[in-house]
């Protein structure tokens, strides 16, 4: 714990809530869901406040896709492994044979419960120093966003707002497999158009994005490629 406290910049009060951060639910009920819906939205707020500030000349959709690329699935796992998170997850012995200390969506999952940690531990302004100094490379990185392709989801919903269509709605159609080892199917539709897709992949984020690249091909008459998960 003190080695990825020293790695985070962070010393918590309460070291339950990063222990807690760090557990999957296939290790233990008190597992790290929560903290990884509060620190997906603690994420998120702190991007976005900082792009604000810093990013005078961008519009709205040049900030939208530039936190979009930040706050992926790839960016995230990619941040996660930075700082070693794999060696301190707690997963369970099945879920580390099949390699589930590595998997993105695990990882990305993590780091968002930690950030959620550090929120509840410190508050707000600790949460975003903890984001700023994680993600600063990326941060500094040239401030062209339309050097980023967009995710499908953006790409959608940007195809429909142009045209004044409502955004589509995205919804769970199954999750198989155990726990620990899900393949999700979302649905992704537009009431308004009667059109629907459906995408799968190994965490509810990837099926939606296959979902959406799915729609957008039926939108823009393309030949749907071949099914892969989007991070």
């Amino acid at each position: 714990m003190r080695e990825l406290q020293a790695a985070l910049g962070y010393s918590f009060r309460d070291v339950g809530l990063l222990q807690r951060a760090l557990t999957h639910r296939s290790f233990s009920a008190q597992h790290n869901e929560r903290l990884e819906f509060l620190g997906d939205a603690v994420l998120g707020l702190a991007i976005t406040q900082h792009l604000y500030a810093s990013r005078q000349q961008m519009d709205e959709g040049a900030l939208s896709r530039m936190r979009a690329h930040l706050v992926r699935e790839e960016s995230l796992q990619t941040v996660a492994r930075a700082l070693n998170l794999p060696q301190h997850l707690r997963v369970s012995e099945g879920e580390a044979r099949g390699g589930g200390a590595q998997r993105p969506a695990i990882l990305a999952d993590a780091l968002e419960a930690v950030i959620g940690a550090v929120h509840l531990d410190g508050g707000f302004d600790a949460a975003q120093a903890l984001v700023l100094r994680l993600f600063g490379p990326a941060l500094l990185e040239d401030a062209s966003a339309t050097r980023w392709a967009k995710d499908a989801k953006t790409a959608l919903q940007e195809w429909l707002q142009a045209r004044k269509h409502p955004i589509p709605a995205y919804r769970i159609v199954s999750a198989q497999g155990k726990s620990h080892q899900q393949v999700f199917e979302v649905e992704c539709a537009i009431s308004v158009l009667s059109l629907q897709s459906r995408g799968k992949g190994t965490s509810r984020r990837a099926a939606e994005q296959q979902a959406a690249q799915a729609l957008l091909n039926q939108l823009q008459g393309q030949t749907p490629s071949q099914s892969k998960d989007t991070p």
